[in-house]
């Protein structure tokens, strides 16, 4: 709590605004995701559409968002960012509404695609943010945007869990539609239109502006090292409960508890994380990434191994602790090495590589699963997090080096 004031209290109260947006909208957003299987299947003519559908409605929005993000980053350099986050609080407001009315499951797949088209408010947010604190702390910034959005997550999910035990799915999305409404409406209102030169006029940052292009780290493998940790991370998103309701036989009460571990190992650490590598090189940064996709395959070779369900939810706990130190580091990182007036589309461009990336984690996982079996997703989990160790220390050589040869006259 004490870290979280400090870093509110650092960063202005437009940043508390943008806190609680990113809190109550990917909450809103998040209250149908455990639940979409319940009514799949209700609308499901059959057990193989079922099946493709299961999937599809989780994996739509992200191909949806990796199509778009890039474009609507550009948007965003072009007309303000600030407008591009109330364009998807708005799209998510209406695709919402429309999927509350549907009754086919074709349909919803097609406005599930359809939302994540029309989404892409994470992106819009960080650029934005960028801009209204000077471009200062950005391994901070992208942190606790990221802890807004997990938070919000659990929380959503809980309240969606509430309205489906006394009301019709269509509520969560009807519910959810109402809140992405009022939430577009309060950053119209409020959210301050950055005025220019705002982070020019931090001169505290002025030297670290592109460090991953002046030592020659290329944005296309941070983005494609990023990816990769994503999709090792999306894997079990289909087949966990399957996994603690036949391998552990566990009631339902714990594989949500557990699962919810992931998360709340994140919000513990990717603050701290973000503070130890807060203004450090890339080539610090790209080995700290080295040693964290290590230790993921240390960890989650050791929870697919374990016959103890107790062992295997510490396990979880701490494999959201390493998460913590991956994706909004490595996003900082990409943020600086281009120009402030580019925010945006680098940004938009990251957007559409995590999505891609977790949408290609979640289809490996089932399939994988689907061919040999639940216990072989912990194995398929450890070699992608091997395949991103090897590609961290590749990045991380390319980096050392053109450091050593620039010393020299």
């Amino acid at each position: 709590m004490t870290n979280a004031s400090v870093a509110f209290r650092g960063f202005g109260p437009v940043f508390i605004l943008l806190f609680g947006l990113q809190f109550i909208s990917m909450g809103a957003m998040e209250m149908s995701g455990p639940f979409w299987p319940i009514q799949i299947k209700v609308l499901s003519p059959s057990d193989s559409v079922f099946g493709l559908a299961g999937v599809g409605v989780y994996v739509g929005p992200m191909i949806g968002m990796s199509l778009t993000s890039a474009f609507w980053g550009r948007m965003g350099d072009r007309y303000g960012n600030r407008l591009m986050m109330v364009r998807a609080l708005g799209g998510l407001a209406v695709t919402q509404l429309l999927v509350a009315v549907a009754q086919d499951v074709w349909t919803i797949m097609a406005l599930r695609l359809l939302q994540g088209a029309c989404a892409g408010y994470i992106a819009p947010a960080q650029a934005y943010g960028v801009q209204i604190t000077g471009g200062k702390d950005r391994a901070s910034l992208f942190a606790w945007l990221q802890v807004a959005t997990n938070v919000g997550s659990m929380g959503g999910a809980f309240l969606g869990g509430l309205i489906l035990d006394s009301f019709p799915f269509a509520a969560i999305n009807l519910t959810a539609g109402a809140i992405c409404a009022l939430c577009a409406a309060v950053a119209w209102l409020s959210l301050p239109v950055p005025t220019p030169g705002t982070v020019a006029a931090n001169p505290g940052n002025a030297g670290t502006a592109r460090p991953a292009a002046s030592t020659g780290a290329p944005i296309a493998a941070l983005l494609a090292l990023m990816g990769m940790l994503l999709a090792s991370r999306m894997v079990l998103q289909v087949p966990f409960s399957l996994y603690m309701t036949q391998v552990f036989g566990a009631r339902h009460w714990v594989a949500g508890l557990t699962y919810g571990l992931l998360a709340c190992g994140f919000v513990v650490a990717a603050p701290l994380w973000a503070r130890l590598f807060e203004n450090r090189t890339p080539s610090y940064v790209l080995g700290g990434s080295a040693l964290i996709s290590a230790a993921c395959v240390l960890v989650t070779y050791l929870a697919g191994s374990t016959s103890s369900v107790a062992v295997f939810a510490f396990l979880y706990f701490i494999w959201g602790i390493l998460l913590g130190g991956t994706t909004p580091v490595l996003l900082a990182l990409i943020s600086v090495a281009v120009a402030n007036d580019r925010q945006g589309s680098v940004l938009g461009l990251a957007q559409a590589c995590q999505q891609g990336a977790s949408a290609s984690g979640i289809v490996a996982g089932v399939v994988i699963t689907q061919l040999f079996g639940l216990e072989a997703a912990f194995p398929l989990v450890a070699t992608l997090y091997a395949l991103s160790f090897l590609l961290a220390l590749g990045i991380w050589l390319k980096t050392s080096q053109p450091t050593q040869k620039g010393s020299q006259p």
